[in-house]
């Protein structure tokens, strides 16, 4: 989500809902939910989106105009630090 908002120049502001209940709380009552990673676009919440439903309720909402800049990572998966850890599930076709 953070490169959506960085490939269009937005500001942002991170907020840390795993170390600090009162934002986590705030998320809750805003969201109406638990899921993460949520954002707030003037006024309106978007939760638990990708980067790439952030993009398109951006453009939907003409918030930004489209631009052929790449974001600097990928938009429809979680940061690397996100991703599950461990092996890797092979199946194997009998």
């Amino acid at each position: 989500m953070r490169a959506v908002l960085r490939k269009y120049d937005l500001p942002y502001e991170d907020r840390d809902i795993i170390n600090d209940p009162l934002q986590r709380q705030e998320m809750i009552e805003k969201s109406g939910q638990m899921l993460s990673p949520c954002v707030e676009v003037d006024g309106r919440m978007l939760a638990d989106v990708s980067g790439e439903e952030v993009e398109a309720y951006l453009l939907a909402n003409k918030l930004v105009a489209p631009n052929d800049r790449a974001p600097e990572s990928p938009t429809n998966q979680p940061c690397a630090n996100e991703l599950p850890q461990g092996e890797r599930i092979q199946f194997v076709q009998k």
